[in-house]
């Protein structure tokens, strides 16, 4: 089997200028570039850049992935719009870090097959798949981060000594509204981060609906804000903050995540037997 690597970076706020392009054409001579994308295959040698750098200065998504099972993806955001967002809540095992480089928070979120997962020719991923998550994150919706954390307990089924024993008595973190209703992007999250389909429809079995009804009108809601937040919304806007700008205000109009997910009741092991009582009643069906 021969090597294959995919490596792709795309900046959202702010486009490449000539010169950073330049400087990100010095890492990669056969690379597709352009002002708010690198994109480039590998089927010998390896990327001379730093991903987590290209991240931190330039890009706002990395996604990675190779024939030998290593899925990676990273997304950065504004670190207001998850600002009262307990992360440590949906991190389990490898499957997420979570780090802060200077106003913005970097998410990154990754998966690794087992020696009988390696390569599927048939499952490509590009950016396009998951650059809505970002969105999705900027608005309050935290689905994308209960899935990460499914993703990582669903590991313990496969292997019992991924995690200790006293893991399995864990609380699971908020159920987030329309799990059982998942957006494009974020069933290929799922799908990327190997989340099995019975593991997710239990833990969609508490899930409540989402339901837009009770928005105000944009231009009523806008007219009621106050002076100060308008001002600094539109400062942010000219200073190039687009996201931190819109997260600002979404989170005004739709209110912290919190509001649209309710405590969780579950344990990690209690998901996780659930989960296999499912699928062996659909095996025996």
């Amino acid at each position: 089997m021969s090597e294959y690597q995919y490596y792709e970076f795309l900046a959202v706020d702010r486009p490449l200028s000539a010169d950073q392009q330049a400087a990100v054409r010095a890492l990669s001579t056969r690379a597709r570039i352009t002002s708010t994308s690198f994109v480039n295959e590998y089927h010998w040698g390896d990327f001379k850049g730093s991903p987590d750098e290209l991240v931190r200065k330039y890009y706002d998504l990395h996604l990675y992935y190779a024939n030998w099972g290593t899925r990676r993806l990273v997304l950065k955001v504004p670190a207001v719009a998850l600002s009262g967002v307990d992360l440590d809540q949906y991190i389990v095992g490898e499957h997420m870090d979570a780090r802060r480089s200077g106003k913005n928070l970097i998410l990154d979120l990754g998966s690794e097959g087992d020696t009988e997962d390696y390569w599927d020719e048939d499952e490509e991923w590009t950016l396009g798949d998951f650059a809505a998550l970002r969105s999705e994150l900027l608005g309050g919706d935290v689905r994308p981060l209960y899935l990460v954390f499914l993703a990582a307990i669903g590991v313990w089924a496969i292997d019992e000594d991924a995690f200790d024993y006293a893991d399995g008595d864990v609380l699971e973190p908020p159920v987030p509204d329309g799990l059982g209703e998942l957006t494009g992007a974020q069933q290929a999250l799922a799908d990327f981060l190997r989340l099995g389909t019975d593991l997710l429809a239990e833990a969609a079995s508490t899930s409540r609906p989402r339901d837009a009804v009770g928005q105000p009108a944009p231009r009523e809601w806008v007219t009621a804000l106050p002076t100060k937040v308008k001002d600094d919304a539109l400062v942010a806007l000219l200073a190039g903050d687009h996201a931190a700008a819109r997260a600002r205000l979404l989170r005004r109009l739709g209110g912290t995540a919190s509001t649209t997910a309710t405590e969780g009741t579950r344990t990690i092991g209690e998901l996780l037997d659930a989960a296999e009582k499912r699928r062996q009643e659909r095996d025996e069906r």
